[in-house]
């Protein structure tokens, strides 16, 4: 009998921590992230995630876009044959050669999400390290704006579009 009594314990305190967990997944989700390696110097990628004419090379067309903290801009975006969205952003942190990230939220949608680029050094390559947090804030009633979309989005941009232009 106190054998079953003990797994039975030992159940029930499985059984809660489990749903704790999924509690918290739901209230904190991991955001989006992927890296990339770059036969590229770090100077070279710099520029090219922050220079408004080099980006619509490989990106999208920024004209209002700085690498300066506070700076705000927009540019519409979405499926070739969907719906284009109002992109709205604003540059939050800048540190020169290292990281740049800005907020990206949908006009007339709710959520707001945070995009960051960081940049390493390793052995005459930038590794690029791409993170995506604040997904889950979008309605989850829009399947455009659902996080396997974005993962296949960055994972084309950074992983395809980039690559190309920083190594041609």
């Amino acid at each position: 009998m106190n054998f079953l009594k003990k797994c039975s314990d030992l159940f029930v305190v499985f059984f809660l921590l489990s749903f704790k967990n999924l509690e918290y997944k739901k209230m904190n989700p991991l955001p989006f992230t992927i890296e990339r390696t770059y036969n590229a110097p770090i100077s070279k990628v710099w520029k090219a995630i922050t220079d408004k004419d080099l980006m619509k090379q490989w990106y999208f067309d920024l004209p209002d876009f700085k690498a300066e903290i506070g700076t705000e801009f927009q540019f519409k975006g979405g499926a070739d044959d969907g719906k284009q969205y109002l992109h709205v952003c604003k540059v939050v942190e800048v540190i020169q050669e290292k990281k740049i990230a800005y907020t990206w939220r949908y006009e007339g949608y709710e959520g707001n999400s945070k995009v960051t680029f960081e940049l390493f050094e390793e052995e005459n390559k930038t590794v690029m390290k791409l993170t995506h947090e604040g997904l889950e804030t979008f309605p989850s009633s829009n399947p455009d704006l659902a996080k396997e979309n974005f993962v296949a989005g960055w994972t084309e941009i950074i992983g395809s579009s980039l690559k190309t232009f920083l190594e041609k």
